[in-house]
Order: structure tokens, then sequence, then C-alpha cells
């Protein structure tokens, strides 16, 4: 009978799983940052496919902290998070629609990564692989940096703007009576809301 796998063997497998993750987004994000209107959401996705390579880098230090092979296993859950975003890209959308679906798909790629990274660093740290922990929480901290500055992008005035657009007579009556502060949710910061009309 095969020895059971440990939570060691898991936590490689994680590793090769999200080093393939980050791989596959160096390939998604330029294509996002061409399909972008706005140029502080392109700046936004360009810079983070810089900061994804030094995850990449540190990942590969995680491998040898731990004397491990360097490389990656298929992550079926990113490709299907990239390929959502593929379709949107595709879809003929106005301009301020299609940057927040953008950042909705970036998002979903965040928080997929935020998951990943959190339960890499609880395993590192209960099995007392401190540098590997440490590495992993530094990208970690990225990855919510990361979130939260495309949730600021989105409430600046995009989702706003792509809900102006889908209902405009809505935005007629609001002008007429000071409308409210421009943003999204930070609970969903790319989901752009139906205001209820005025009767």
């Amino acid at each position: 009978m095969a020895e059971a796998g440990t939570l060691h063997d898991a936590f490689i497998d994680e590793l090769r799983d999200t080093y393939d993750a980050e791989k596959q987004l160096t390939k998604a994000l330029p294509k996002m940052a061409k399909a972008a209107k706005s140029p502080e959401l392109r700046t936004a996705l360009e810079a983070h496919l810089e900061e994804t390579m030094g995850q990449i880098e540190r990942l590969e230090r995680v491998f040898e902290s731990l004397e491990e092979k360097v490389r990656g296993k298929h992550c079926d859950g990113m490709a299907g998070i990239i390929e959502e975003g593929k379709s949107i890209m595709g879809e003929d959308f106005d301009d301020a629609t299609m940057d927040a679906c953008l950042i909705a798909a970036g998002q979903r790629a965040e928080h997929y990564e935020m998951a990943a990274y959190g339960t890499l660093v609880a395993w590192a740290r209960g099995m007392g692989h401190d540098e590997a922990a440490n590495l992993l929480q530094e990208t970690l901290e990225e990855e919510k940096a990361a979130d939260e500055k495309l949730t600021a992008i989105a409430e600046s005035g995009i989702n706003q703007d792509a809900a102006d657009a889908a209902h405009p007579e809505d935005e007629e009556e609001e002008d007429a009576d000071q409308s409210p502060a421009r943003g999204g949710s930070r609970a969903g910061a790319a989901a752009v809301a139906k205001r209820p009309r005025r009767r």
C-alpha cells in the first residue's frame, strides 16, 4: 500500500500550482492592459505585470529554500479565470463598461491568488518553513495592494461612468438634484449596480 501524502506534499503541490498561475498571468496581463481604455487602469495592469515577474522569482527562491526542483503544475483555476477574461475582451462594450469588466476580471485573479498565498503562508509557518513563509507573505501583501488599487480605480469613476452610460435617463434626473459621490462598492468594486429609478 502506498504511503499517504503529508501536508508537505500538499504544500509543494500548491506551490507548483501557484507558480504556473503566475506564469499564465504574465501572458494575460499585457492583453488586458492593451484592452484597457483608462490610462490609469492600463498603467496599473502594466505595473502588476512587472510585479508578477518579481513574484515568480520569489517563488523560485521559495523552492530553493526547501531544496525542491523549480517547476510548475498546470493551474486549471487560473486558466479558467483567464479564459473568462478573454471572452470579456471579445465583447463590444462601451469604453467604461470594458474597463469595469477588466477590473472585475483582474480582481477575480487577485482574489484567487490571495487565497492561494494565504494558504501557503499558513502551511509554511505551521511546518516551520520560516524563510518560505516570509517570502510568500511579501507576495500576499502585494496581491492585496493590487486588489485595493483596482478597487480604487473602479471607485474613481469608471463604475459610475459605466452605470450612467447604461441608464442615461437616471443621470439626467440626478443632474437636476445633485448626483451622489461617484464610486463603486468595496464588496465587489467592479460590479456595476443599477440605481433605482425615481418615480
